[in-house]
């Protein structure tokens, strides 16, 4: 067991909100955001998808900024982070080190894609080659704010964000920095919404996680940031805490490129880590944000990690991704703080969409209720090539640690 750390400041911009406020709203009146295609330009509008509900240009108008390149990933991770920080107290130079860690696995596509014809005829839209890299996004959403002594990038899928977060601790736990901000960052791309479709993973109708029909899952995009500090750090800053991090795990099941392996190892073994951490046993968890992907190998393979975690005694469980679609790297972040908005108000996210239980499979919540106080949340994330990650998050002002 670990001290846990101090979580100070969240913020999140997803297909179901623009902020925090606007996030648990939809949450509290099951609102999905999940719809047709809206702003990005392509020939499958027949997919659904999870679009944060703002065009470019508004988001450039909120954010202040004129300037170009800008890509939809940089100004998405850029809102988040801005609420995160003011949550915070960190809106002005610190005068500590701060590091930055961020996920994200399209980067810059976006402006590649369109601009790529331009690119082969003429150099009137180079400037758009420097955005196109993973770090290249975090270097931009980091350049906004000038507060951060170390930045750097984690990409691996989907489970990047979670792994941000994991990086970020350890930096703290090292002694390299007092604080850390974690998250990620990924907006819908051409190049992203033709793989996953190649790969027959996208459900045409909205998606069903842990369904008996469910036939895929629904791409979506957003970005959240949290700020992560020592207990020492937070009391001389005299910041609000608004939940601990108690405990994370990354394992890997290297079972295929792609999918799960039957047993759920790797989702297992990480979950396992992130309750041996946090000193925590199983039944000490009041809640689990699932990966939940609504395709028919991750739903099966994470809910039999969850059955042998957890045994008979299965706490509620459900996947959020029906109301936010799949963002992808920045999942891990998202959800994260779907957890504390859970943690900190009392209620259990339902798991939208759900009508028939699978065979063999977990039966996630449809009731808001929770049958008794959230203290411990688990949150999973697992990414292409098993790189599966879970981390505990707990309510402060619980004596349970």
């Amino acid at each position: 067991m670990i001290d846990p750390i101090m979580i100070t400041g969240a913020g999140i911009v997803s297909a179901i909100g623009n902020n925090k406020a606007e996030t648990l709203s939809a949450l509290l009146h099951r609102r999905s955001g999940i719809a047709p295609l809206r702003y990005l330009q392509s020939s499958h509008m027949e997919l659904p998808v999870g679009e944060v509900k703002l065009s470019n240009e508004q988001m450039k108008q909120m954010l202040g900024i004129d300037r170009e390149p800008t890509t939809r990933t940089m100004l998405m991770g850029m809102l988040a982070l801005q609420e995160a920080l003011a949550e915070a107290g960190l809106t002005s130079a610190a005068q500590r080190p701060i590091a930055l860690v961020s996920g994200t696995t399209v980067g810059g596509m976006d402006k590649s894609e369109q601009y790529y014809p331009s690119f082969l005829a003429d150099d009137s839209h180079i400037d758009y080659l420097r955005t196109h890299a993973c770090g290249a996004t975090t270097e931009l959403i980091a350049s906004r704010f000038g507060l951060f002594s170390t930045v750097t990038t984690t990409s691996t899928a989907c489970s990047s964000a979670a792994n941000a977060l994991i990086l970020g601790a350890n930096l703290i736990r090292s002694g390299r920095v007092p604080m850390a901000v974690v998250g990620g960052a990924e907006c819908i791309t051409k190049f992203h919404l033709n793989g996953f479709n190649s790969l027959m993973i996208l459900d045409p109708r909205q998606c069903r996680p842990f369904d008996a029909t469910r036939a895929g899952l629904n791409l979506g995009e957003g970005a959240a940031y949290l700020v992560l500090e020592t207990a020492a750090s937070a009391s001389q800053r005299g910041a609000k805490v608004i939940g601990h991090l108690s405990g994370y795990g990354n394992a890997c099941d290297a079972f295929h490129q792609t999918a799960s392996s039957d047993e759920g190892d790797g989702a297992y073994l990480a979950m396992s880590k992130a309750l041996a951490m946090a000193g925590l046993n199983p039944t000490d968890i009041d809640y689990v944000n699932a990966h939940g992907t609504g395709t028919p190998n991750n739903d099966a393979s994470e809910s039999r990690a969850l059955q042998r975690l957890f045994g008979r005694q299965l706490p509620p469980i459900s996947s959020t991704k029906g109301m936010t679609g799949h963002t992808t790297s920045a999942s891990g972040a998202v959800e994260a703080i779907i957890c504390l908005l859970a943690l900190q108000h009392g209620f259990v996210p339902v798991n939208y969409g759900w009508t028939q239980p699978m065979q063999g499979g977990i039966v996630p919540a449809m009731t808001s209720e929770p049958p008794r106080p959230l203290h411990h949340a688990l949150c999973n994330s697992f990414g292409f090539g098993g790189n599966d990650s879970s981390f505990i998050l707990t309510k402060h002002d619980d004596d349970a640690q």
